[in-house]
């Protein structure tokens, strides 16, 4: 499946988007010299495309009192298509879990979350995620610290 159809202009709209969301039509002209209501149409068409998601505010996950990071591994207890929806549909509604992904190997998932501490995470663990019918096992991993943690894709022309 071939990529979307991106000339050096999008790139570095999309570039600049991602640094700041809030960035204007005038404020992206002056930065990609392309005229305000060219931005305009452009960062249109990329929203139209799905290209741009949508926009959010970077909070402070530390000043917010979310001071825990961890990676938790979980395997199901069958592998099977009803029991991986019931695990999604749990993980969607856990505000605690940043990242959920499919894994190969040994665990079915890995979860990036979030608590106040470790009493928070072991109750995330005992009393949500272990005594749910479709989780066997679960292994958690304290982040103790974070080398990179980028919400921004390489976009920026070569």
């Amino acid at each position: 499946m071939a990529g979307p159809q991106l000339d050096d202009f999008d790139r570095k709209l999309l570039a600049l988007l991602q640094e700041d969301a809030r960035l204007t039509n005038n404020d992206l002209s002056a930065r990609i010299h392309l005229s305000p209501s060219q931005c305009s149409r452009r960062r249109q068409r990329l929203e139209e495309e799905g290209l741009i998601r949508g926009y959010r505010a970077h909070l402070d996950r530390e000043k917010l009192g979310f001071s825990l990071v961890s990676m938790v591994s979980v395997t199901l207890a069958t592998h099977n298509r009803d029991n991986a929806r019931r695990f999604a549909e749990l993980v969607s509604r856990l505000p605690e879990v940043q990242e959920a992904h499919a894994l190969t190997g040994e665990m079915d998932y890995v979860l990036k979350v979030v608590t106040p501490g470790l009493k928070a995470l072991s109750e995330f663990v005992n009393a949500v995620l272990l005594p749910h019918d479709s989780v066997q096992h679960v292994k958690t991993a304290i982040v103790l610290e974070t080398l990179k943690e980028a919400g921004s894709l390489p976009v920026a022309s070569s």
